[in-house]
């Protein structure tokens, strides 16, 4: 077996939503990046198929991986922070007809599970809320088998289908690799420099979700794990357990 290895992400975009407790009309978005995002994004450039029969057992593969995740604050042009805005957009499902077709016939629409149901002659489209991060960057620190983390560093630099941040129109602003394969100590600093720090901050000078065991003090139930994402809902994430951490009152500097 290899020896561990690190590699640094910096997720950077103009929105951002990492959903972990999303279902039907209501899409809701966790402040951080969830385990399920961020394996996700390596799932996609591996090409791992989430409609092929071997999509769990690929997925086992990313198991080993830990994953750390730090806000890393952005700062408008006179230096001052910005903080993450929360954005709800309004959805409508359903197709949409002309006068012609609302008189000559009853209309069927499909309902945001599914279904079809009667419209009564005039087209109702079914409503849902999506969120998104708006300001929001964030540092991962991926840490796990060399052989691993150096096959997926390799994928994310020439990744085989689309990565996004949470959804398909979260596109990355910036490469998604910011450091490493490397040591842990290498990779943090090479992320810091990326997001425009000194690169001798330290961990505690920012926000953070790092993962633990259960019996931790602190620690916090997350169903994020992912074990397969074409499996039924219910049945596509098993749980994590992680401590999050406000950052030291002394802010960090940044340029």
């Amino acid at each position: 077996m290899s020896a561990d290895a690190c590699l640094a992400l910096l997720l950077d975009a103009p929105m951002q939503s990492w959903g972990h407790s999303s279902r039907f009309e209501r899409r809701t978005t966790a402040l951080h990046p969830t385990r399920s995002g961020v394996l996700g994004l390596a799932a996609a450039a591996l090409g791992i198929d989430k409609h092929g029969p071997d999509e769990a057992a690929q997925l086992a593969r990313l198991a080993p991986l830990r994953v750390s995740t730090y806000t890393l604050p952005r700062r408008d042009p006179r230096g001052r922070e910005l903080p993450i805005v929360r954005l709800e957009d309004y959805h409508t499902v359903g197709a949409s007809y002309d006068e012609d077709d609302i008189r000559q016939r009853q209309m069927l629409v499909h309902n945001a599970e599914g279904k079809i149901r009667k419209s009564g002659g005039i087209p109702t489209p079914a409503v849902t809320y999506r969120h998104y991060l708006l300001d929001a960057r964030f540092g991962v620190l991926l840490d796990g088998p060399g052989e691993l983390v150096r096959e997926i560093a390799a994928a994310l630099a020439n990744p085989r289908w689309g990565v996004w941040l949470g959804r398909k129109s979260c596109l990355p602003a910036a490469p998604l690799i910011a450091a490493g394969p490397a040591d842990r100590a290498a990779c943090w600093s090479g992320l810091l420099q990326r997001a425009g720090y000194t690169g001798t901050e330290p961990e505690e000078a920012f926000a953070r979700v790092l993962e633990t065991s259960a019996d931790t003090p602190g620690a916090e139930r997350l169903d994020d794990t992912p074990i397969a994402y074409g499996h039924p809902l219910g049945e596509r994430h098993a749980p994590r357990w992680v401590r999050s951490f406000p950052r030291a009152e002394a802010k960090p500097s940044s340029p």
